[in-house]
C-alpha cells in the first residue's frame, strides 16, 4: 500500500518575522522612527523593567524603572544645559503612570528645590520648598500650592505657622516677627490677618525692636477671644 505524504502546513512567513521582531527581555539600543532611543528591558513589546530613554528633540534622559511602556517606579530625569550642554538633574524620585508620583526631589532652573510628595506630576502631600530668595516652606501641599498646615520661614528669620489655602495664609495661625520681637496670633483669610492679638515676643533680644513696647491691653480672656474667632471662622467655612 503506497504511503501518502502530505506537505507540512507552515505558518505564513510574516508570523515568523513578527515573532522575531517582538521585543522581550533585555535588548540593546532600539531606535524609534522619530530618533528617540531606548536601552533596557522589554515585556510584550513594551518598555518594562530597568531602562534608559533619550529623547532626540530635547536631549532629555530618563534612567530608571518602566512599567508597560511608562515611567513607573524609581528614576532620574535630566536635561542638557542650553549653554554648556552638560546635563542638569531635574527630578529624582518615584514615578506613577509616566508622571511624578510619590516621594521625590525636583530641581528648578532658578536654583529652587522641592523635596517631598507628588501626585499626578504636582506637589501634593507633605513637602519642603526652598525658594530663591532664601525663604523655606515646609508643610502640606495640594496641586502645587500650600494647602493645609505649614510653616513659612523668611530670610530675615520671621516665620508664619498655621493654615494655608490655595497658596495663601488662611485660617488660624501665628506670625513671629523675630526681627521686631513681636508675635501675632489670629485668623487669616487669603493672606490678610482679619483679627488677632499682637504681643511682644522676645523683644529684648530682637535685632530691630520697635521703639516702644506694646501697651498691655487688659482682656478678661484673650484665649477665649481667639477661640471664639476660630469657631466663627470654622462655621463660615463649613
Amino acid at each position: 500500500m503506497p504511503v501518502i505524504k502530505y506537505p507540512r502546513i507552515r505558518d505564513p512567513l510574516f508570523y515568523e518575522w513578527d515573532r522575531k521582531a517582538q521585543k522581550c527581555g533585555l535588548r540593546h539600543t532600539v531606535y524609534a522612527v522619530n530618533g528617540d532611543q531606548y536601552t533596557g528591558e522589554w515585556l510584550d513589546n513594551l518598555k518594562h523593567g530597568k531602562g534608559t530613554q533619550i529623547w532626540k528633540n530635547t536631549g532629555a534622559i530618563y534612567s530608571g524603572d518602566w512599567k508597560f511602556g511608562k515611567r513607573d517606579g524609581y528614576g532620574s530625569y535630566s536635561i542638557p544645559d542650553p549653554v554648556t550642554k552638560e546635563y542638569r538633574r531635574v527630578y529624582t524620585g518615584l514615578w506613577e503612570n509616566d508622571r511624578r508620583g510619590g516621594q521625590g526631589v525636583f530641581f528648578y532652573p532658578n536654583g529652587e528645590c522641592y523635596e517631598g510628595e507628588w501626585s499626578n506630576g504636582l506637589r501634593s502631600g507633605w513637602g519642603k520648598m526652598q525658594y530663591k530668595d532664601g525663604s523655606v516652606y515646609e508643610g502640606q501641599w495640594l496641586e502645587d500650592q500650600h494647602n493645609g498646615q505649614g510653616v513659612l520661614r523668611l530670610p530675615n528669620g520671621n516665620r508664619y505657622e498655621g493654615g494655608w489655602k490655595d497658596g495663601k495664609k488662611h485660617g488660624p495661625g501665628k506670625y513671629f516677627y523675630l526681627d521686631k520681637g513681636q508675635q501675632l496670633e489670629g485668623i487669616w483669610v487669603a493672606d490678610i490677618p482679619k483679627c488677632g492679638v499682637l504681643v511682644d515676643f522676645g523683644r529684648e533680644n530682637a535685632p530691630a525692636p520697635t521703639q516702644y513696647p506694646l501697651p498691655e491691653i487688659e482682656l478678661h480672656d484673650p484665649a477665649g477671644v481667639l477661640a471664639e474667632a476660630r469657631a466663627m471662622f470654622d462655621d463660615s467655612h463649613n
